[in-house]
């Protein structure tokens, strides 16, 4: 359907029925969208975004014209990428023409009372759709995170706050094996240390590993990076007070045996290089349950990167053959990890000269779970939840916090979009 073009016969016209006024002033946009974010809740465009946007249309045409000429493969590629955000400001271009028309004609002495009337009521939807043009489009603009298309590796291990900050970690793993559960990630159990070897309830726990296999995991969970803060009475309080503990959450890429990103382990340049002359390993007997097994063979890995001082030790599985491989996969996740938050932390610092944009790293606390009013606060989106029991059983109440945080991320990113712009001009 075409935008509406009403000209100054039609302006005159005593009378036009209200589906028909319909029917030509509203663009298409039927096309149902789950939008990553709410970052965009006007319906304005940032000029700077705007501007970017029409410049990569100029340049999609440009690509097609090439690409007429004889095949490209970089150049295909690149079509591609740019054909979502190419489709995403049609969808705006015609919302905005839209409201733009529909304003003018309320707002025009000489339109008829009747025809006013009927753009008035169509007014408000073609709003609304002109916001939700504007959100895909921003959603288009932003980056897809380099690793938002992995599986993702939990690691969950107790802050400050002695052995209740151990049972809070033990409850964070329980409240994410649920949420995984409840929504359908497989999940590998990579490594749980407590003090007993067992999974139960309430025991203090060490440290967690969970790998949630599952394609795209890592941009679901990344949200979940960081200090959480627990605020409750511990069982062994005989005065009731309350006591603040915390535990933090490790989000890593999972690099999965036979993935695209395999061919990237010999790339210097690449995130997932790691010479092997620089990382120590030392085989050992493994320690704590498990048998006689345990203290006979030298199945226990540990690896350090020497460069990073890292070390990952491994020693779940009575194959030392097995355990040198999970130690591998997590050293390469980690480094992975922290050259991109290196690399994000250098442009977050150019970028607050700009904007003052600020920068929650995994080591600030991030969210706070209050046991006695039953509450929980994400500090970074600002949510507030009072629904304790469903968050930690992993329920959709968890899902709101995790999405808000999201949203949060994907506002960051706009002003990182701005932020580069203004930065090149």
């Amino acid at each position: 359907m075409r935008s509406l073009h009403i000209s100054t016969t039609m302006l005159t016209t005593s009378w036009i029925c209200r589906n028909c006024l319909s029917r030509i002033s509203r663009p298409l946009l039927k096309r149902s969208i789950r939008l990553q974010s709410n970052a965009a809740t006007s319906e304005t465009i940032p000029p700077a975004l705007l501007s970017r946007a029409r410049a990569i249309v100029t340049e999609h045409k440009e690509l097609t014209e090439k690409l007429s000429n004889g095949f490209d493969t970089r150049a295909a590629k690149k079509l591609g990428e740019y054909s979502p955000i190419v489709n995403a400001l049609g969808e705006w271009d015609k919302a905005n023409e839209s409201v733009t028309e529909l304003t003018s004609m309320i707002h025009d002495a000489s339109t008829d009372p009747e025809l006013r009337s009927l753009a008035s009521d169509d007014l408000g939807e073609t709003r609304t759709q002109l916001v939700n043009a504007s959100q895909n489009l921003i959603t288009s603009l932003v980056p897809v995170h380099p690793f938002a298309h992995l599986p993702c590796l939990l690691e969950i291990r107790p802050g400050a706050g002695g052995s209740e900050a151990a049972i809070f970690a033990g409850d964070l793993f329980r409240m994410y094996s649920a949420f995984c559960n409840r929504n359908g990630f497989r999940t590998n159990l990579l490594k749980y240390e407590n003090v007993n070897g067992t999974t139960e309830a309430g025991v203090p726990l060490s440290e967690a590993i969970i790998e949630v296999e599952n394609d795209g995991a890592y941009g679901v969970f990344r949200c979940e990076a960081g200090v959480h803060r627990v605020q409750r009475v511990p069982a062994t309080e005989t005065k009731g007070r309350t006591h603040t503990s915390a535990a933090s959450v490790h989000v890593l890429p999972s690099l999965q045996e036979n993935s695209a990103e395999e061919q990237d382990f010999d790339d210097p340049e690449s995130d997932y290089y790691i010479d092997v002359k620089e990382v120590k390993l030392e085989v050992m007997r493994a320690s704590g349950a498990g048998g006689q097994h345990v203290n006979k063979t030298e199945s226990a890995v540990r690896l350090t990167h020497i460069p990073t001082n890292t070390v990952v030790a491994m020693q779940d599985s009575r194959s030392q053959h097995k355990n040198k491989e999970k130690a591998w996969a997590l050293l390469r996740s980690r480094i992975a990890q922290s050259r991109r938050e290196k690399r994000e932390e250098e442009m977050a610092n150019m970028r607050r000269s700009v904007i003052g944009v600020a920068k929650m790293g995994r080591g600030d606390k991030v969210r706070t779970y209050n046991w006695g009013q039953q509450r929980v606060t994400d500090h970074r989106s600002g949510t507030t939840v009072h629904d304790l029991d469903d968050v930690m059983g992993g329920g959709q109440t968890l899902e709101k916090v995790m999405e808000g945080v999201r949203s949060w991320l994907m506002e960051r990113d706009v002003e990182a979009l701005i932020a580069d712009d203004a930065n090149t001009k």
